[in-house]
């Protein structure tokens, strides 16, 4: 299956803007999504909803860092998910979505790698069976998800207790944006 790759937009530039000027080459992120495994077909409009979720996060001013940028989402399952996070993290079990930041090796000077952040990669099963726990639609638990990983690329953690609830802060209001309930309300 070929990538769908779309770049989005971030908000209109300031009306003083010269008319004449011409427009950069890529003005949003540019969203490269592979179907690698599982069966998303409970996500209504996958492709859509990821592309809504990145487009929402870009408009925040502490997202500006995706302007320009490029990311690889991909979509596979619990398996292969458990292989890379018993790989890269220790953990031989599934998580629901894993990001791993591009670092391109100093003296490339590849400027394609200057504009790639990383590649983040979701475990079907475990994103639909959180949802379904949650009793949430599963398009809604991913969209989340995409907005948290693509957080991560940008470099935010949630390690520190003061970390988490900004990062937390920021995916709740883009969700609120998106229509889509706080996810961390009890």
């Amino acid at each position: 299956m070929s990538p769908d790759r779309q770049t989005i937009a971030p908000p209109a530039e300031a009306a003083d803007a010269a008319i004449d000027e011409p427009e950069p080459p890529s003005r949003g992120v540019t969203l490269d999504i592979v179907e690698e495994a599982g069966d998303w077909s409970a996500f209504a409009e996958v492709s859509d909803a990821i592309h809504a979720a990145a487009e929402a996060l870009s408009r925040r001013p502490e997202a500006r860092g995706l302007i320009g940028q490029c990311a690889s989402i991909v979509l596979s399952d619990d398996a292969s998910v458990a292989a890379l996070n018993k790989t890269y993290r220790g953990k031989a079990t599934p998580t629901n979505v894993l990001s791993f930041p591009f670092e391109a090796p100093a003296g490339t000077g590849d400027a394609d790698a200057e504009h790639y952040l990383g590649d983040i990669i979701f475990a079907c099963e475990t994103v639909a069976r959180e949802a379904a726990e949650m009793a949430i639609p599963p398009t809604h638990h991913l969209q989340h998800l995409v907005v948290h990983g693509l957080l991560h690329l940008l470099g935010f953690d949630h390690v520190e207790d003061a970390e988490a609830e900004h990062m937390e802060a920021i995916e709740t209001e883009v969700l609120k944006g998106l229509g889509i309930a706080d996810p961390y309300a009890a």
